[in-house]
């Protein structure tokens, strides 16, 4: 009964927030890649089915390839192995309702090009289906067009606001060092301001990244507590089982400290570290995320570096009988590659709620399993009257799972029955999966909902990008250039190098996640 009440709430505080989405355009650049066929369209499909998308409402892509309305349409609906399995559950009207609301436009053989044929062919839809003004820009394309297509929308007259709102969304990487990030920024601003930009985090659209908020700010059983008086130390764990696969050649030149920890991991430090804003309109929440950034404090010299960075690279290994190939033998990777695979830091916050506060955070390729995770590791009690009892080696943990087996688990200790004291660690969990009734939504789909109603609030601002450029410049500065710098191996398939737990400085070891959020393994079996 309870469980039951608890889901009929659940729905109902969804519907209760559902916003209006206006009549509008979305136009994608880079519409024949693959991020289009593998996210968007899917995304857009399910807001589609679930009636979320307005009544008025086309899809225009825009690429480089050669290709008809009916062949964009065969490539991202119809003959899609993204979609293949959803589509055979479907009747051929639904399907070709959501399809024939798509459309293609070929740009030629260079995005830098007069765009005057693509308002042209952007007025036709909006006449012929009633889409208002409002167009969203969607740059699915390499970072370095993005200013190159704003230019160009811009000397168009396709940014101004005269007749319907305008507003661009673009993808990471958002700079790959912080002066790149303020000219990617500078450059953006020329043509479109601040309030148009949507600077897309998909990590962001994960509902138990979202309920970090809700945790901390909505339940007095934990708000109290978030602080440097009962809190010992936080750790956050991004772990992938696969390696770089097909992108050798992007990941050598980025690296785990740029393609996870500056923008995703960055932003659930944010969530953690924030203080409670004035309330939960989007820019309220997004100043209180680019204050917490800005109180991380920056290390700069090379001993501090030394002592709180780790990095690492996967080397050849066997698991399960099956050969995997070290990082420096993938394809695309140089040779002789110093790129890292694994990024372990230690830092701190420099305010009054997180003095002296140990942040442990982690990313890493060709781990046991795949996870991402929040770890509270509560105090001691002051007076510990069953230290005996071996309970002083675990603690109190609050962890928040983001992906898979998404939830929340509480460990505390409880006496074990019979004689004595013997106190002994239990569970206390809540599953996403639990709520039968509840659809949640995929991450793009949530985010490209957001965008159409104008909601920023889990979108980067470009303060907040700059802020985490900031912190991360000196480390990946003294990984290139630092005298005593030295780079790890570890064996494709365990849980980093064997120094890592060193990082701790006496407060234990990091938590190897399994798969299932109650998993609590001390050390993983690979074969």
């Amino acid at each position: 009964m309870t469980c039951a009440i608890i889901r009929r709430n659940y729905s109902a505080n969804i519907n209760y927030r559902m916003k209006k989405t206006e009549n509008q355009m979305l136009v994608i650049f880079g519409a024949s890649g693959d991020l289009t066929a593998r996210k968007l369209i899917p995304g857009l499909f399910n807001l589609y089915l679930a009636k979320q998308l307005p009544p008025n409402f086309v899809v225009l892509g825009a690429s480089r390839s050669d290709l008809t309305d009916e062949a964009f349409r065969d490539r991202v609906v119809y003959k899609s192995p993204y979609l293949k399995e959803k589509l055979q559950k479907l009747g051929e009207s639904e399907v070709k309702g959501f399809a024939d609301k798509l459309f293609y436009m070929d740009l030629g053989k260079d995005y830098d090009t007069d765009y005057a044929p693509l308002r042209k062919r952007v007025e036709s839809l909006k006449a012929d289906h009633d889409t208002s003004g409002n167009i969203m820009y969607y740059l699915s394309t390499p970072p370095t067009l993005y200013e190159t297509i704003a230019q160009n929308l811009s000397e168009a007259g396709m940014n101004t606001q005269n007749n319907g709102w305008k507003r661009l969304i673009v993808e990471k990487p958002f700079g790959y060092s912080l002066e790149t990030a303020r000219q990617l920024n500078k450059g953006l601003h020329k043509y479109f301001t601040e309030p148009q930009i949507y600077r897309i985090d998909h990590y962001l659209g994960k509902e138990t990244v979202q309920n970090l908020l809700v945790t901390r700010f909505s339940n007095s059983i934990f708000e109290p507590l978030w602080n440097r008086n009962y809190i010992d130390h936080v750790e956050i764990t991004n772990a992938e089982s696969v390696g770089v696969e097909k992108r050798g050649g992007y990941y050598d030149k980025s690296g785990a400290l740029r393609d996870m920890f500056q923008n995703h991991l960055l932003q659930i430090v944010s969530l953690v570290v924030m203080e409670p804003p004035i309330g939960d309109q989007p820019e309220e929440i997004r100043n209180e995320k680019v204050k917490a950034l800005k109180s991380l404090r920056i290390m700069k010299d090379e001993q501090t570096l030394f002592d709180n960075t780790i990095r690492a690279q996967y080397v050849a290994s066997e698991i399960n009988g099956e050969k995997m190939n070290g990082y420096r033998e993938e394809e695309g990777v140089d040779p002789n590659s110093t790129t890292e695979t694994y990024a372990a830091i230690k830092f701190y916050a420099d305010n009054w709620r997180w003095h002296g506060v140990p942040f442990y955070v982690r990313t890493a390729k060709r781990m046991p399993t795949k996870v991402t995770e929040v770890v509270i590791h509560f105090k001691a009690p002051h007076h510990q009257i069953f230290k005996d009892s071996g309970m002083q080696s675990k603690d109190n943990k609050l962890i928040i799972r983001i992906q898979p087996d998404e939830g929340i688990l509480i460990k505390f200790g409880v006496k074990v029955p019979g004689q004595g004291f013997k106190v002994e660690r239990a569970n206390l969990d809540f599953y996403y999966s639990s709520l039968a009734e509840t659809y949640v939504m995929e991450a793009y789909e949530r985010l490209l909902l957001d965008a159409m109603q104008g909601d920023a609030t889990l979108y980067a601002r470009a303060d907040e990008v700059e802020a985490a450029w900031e912190f991360v410049d000196p480390i990946l500065d003294y990984w290139k250039n630092g005298k005593d710098v030295r780079m790890y191996g570890y064996a494709a398939g365990v849980w980093g190098p064997e120094n890592a737990d060193n990082l701790m400085n006496g407060f234990g070891f990091w938590r190897n996640p399994g798969e299932n959020l109650a998993d609590d393994p001390g050390y993983c079996v690979i074969c």
